[in-house]
C-alpha cells in the first residue's frame, strides 16, 4: 500500500514536473506522510531518484519538438551539475531553514510579475546569442543549481521563469530547456544522497517508472496546446508553492 500511494504521487509529480516544474510540490509532501520517522534526506534522496527520470525522458521528448539552443544550455547544465554538488555538500553543513520564510514571498513577486506583463513568455524572442547567451545560461544554471541542491522547492518554475525573463524564451521553449538543467542538477544531488547511502532504491525504481509515465503525458499535454498552456500551468504551480511554502514557514 506505501509503494501504491506514492507512486501514484510520483506519477502525478512527474506530470506536472514536465509541463513547467513543481513536481516536488506533491511527491515530497507524499513521502513525508508515508514515511512520517524517516530521516529527511532519505526522502530526499528517494524524491530525487524516482524524479530524475521522469526528467531526463521529458528532455528527450521536448529536444525532439522544440528547437533547444544547445550551445547554451548544455555548458548551463553543466554548471548546475557543480552547483548542485556544492549545494548538497553544504547542506550537510549548514541548516537551510532560514530560507523558508524568503521563498514564500520570492514566489509572490514571480506570480505578481507575470500576472501584471500578460505577453511574458507568449513569444520565442531569445535576448542574447553566442557567448553571451551561454554566459547568461551558465549563471541560471549554476546559482539554481546550487540552489535546488541546497534547499530545493520551486527549482523548476524559477528556471522556466528566469529563461523566459532574462533570456527571452517563450513558456515552452523555456520549459524544455529547463528540463535540461534539472536533469543535471537532480542528478548531481542524487549522486551525492546515494554516496550518502540515503536511497531506497527498491521503491525509486517503481517510482521513477510511475514518474516517467506522468512525464510522457504531460509533455504531450503541454507539445499540443504550446506556449500559452505552459503559462497558465506555470501560474497555477507557482500559486500553489506560495500557499505550500508559505503554509511551511509561519503556520506548520
Amino acid at each position: 500500500m506505501e509503494l501504491l500511494i506514492v507512486s501514484l504521487a510520483s506519477l502525478a509529480a512527474g506530470f506536472v514536473d514536465s509541463i513547467v516544474g513543481g513536481g516536488g510540490l506533491i511527491l515530497v509532501p507524499a513521502l513525508f506522510a508515508v514515511f512520517p520517522t524517516t530521516h529527511p534526506a532519505t526522502l530526499f534522496g528517494v524524491n530525487k531518484g524516482a524524479s530524475v527520470w521522469g526528467t531526463a525522458v521529458a528532455t528527450a521528448q521536448y529536444a525532439r519538438r522544440v528547437n533547444l539552443r544547445w550551445a547554451a544550455l548544455l555548458p548551463a547544465a553543466a554548471a548546475g551539475f557543480a552547483g548542485s554538488l556544492a549545494g548538497a555538500w553544504l547542506v550537510t553543513v549548514i541548516s537551510p531553514g532560514f530560507l523558508r520564510q524568503t521563498l514564500p514571498f520570492v514566489l509572490l513577486a514571480v506570480l505578481a510579475y507575470t500576472l501584471v506583463k500578460k505577453e511574458l513568455g507568449r513569444h520565442h524572442a531569445p535576448r542574447f546569442s553566442g557567448h553571451a547567451e551561454t554566459l547568461v545560461a551558465c549563471c541560471i544554471g549554476g546559482v539554481l543549481g546550487f540552489y535546488d541542491g541546497f534547499f530545493g522547492p520551486g527549482t523548476g518554475s524559477f528556471l522556466v521563469f528566469l529563461l523566459v525573463r532574462w533570456l527571452g524564451y517563450d513558456f515552452l521553449s523555456a520549459s524544455a530547456s529547463a528540463k535540461l538543467i534539472n536533469t543535471a542538477t537532480n542528478l548531481a544531488a542524487l549522486s551525492v544522497f546515494a554516496y550518502k547511502g540515503h536511497v531506497w532504491w527498491h521503491f525509486a525504481l517503481t517510482m521513477a517508472v510511475a514518474n516517467v509515465v506522468g512525464s510522457l503525458l504531460g509533455t504531450r499535454l503541454a507539445l499540443k496546446h504550446g506556449a500559452g498552456f505552459v503559462r497558465v500551468v506555470f501560474i497555477g504551480v507557482v500559486s500553489a508553492l506560495i500557499l505550500k511554502t508559505g503554509f511551511d514557514a509561519f503556520l506548520k
